[in-house]
């Protein structure tokens, strides 16, 4: 199990671990209002090189006009 930040990741991508670390999980939209991270994309496939376990599941919901969308939800697989 990975307990401390890894040098050379940056900072977005530390704030993301974190955030993964503190509630389980984030979406592309939890990103960008908590953190202010508009490419959560990227910072997961940083933390994938880094080599963090990282499970993506699909969820569906309605975007402000009501209509239906899916989006990703990433959560931290900590390893023993």
């Amino acid at each position: 199990m990975k307990t401390k930040e890894i040098k050379g990741i940056n900072t977005q991508t530390q704030m993301v671990l974190r955030y993964m670390r503190q509630h389980g999980s984030i979406t592309s939209a939890e990103a960008f209002h908590n953190l202010a991270i508009s490419r959560l994309s990227g910072r997961i496939f940083d933390l994938r090189r880094a080599g963090y376990i990282i499970k993506s599941t699909m969820e569906e919901g309605r975007n402000k006009f009501g209509e239906r969308t899916r989006y990703a939800r990433y959560s931290l697989i900590e390893e023993d």
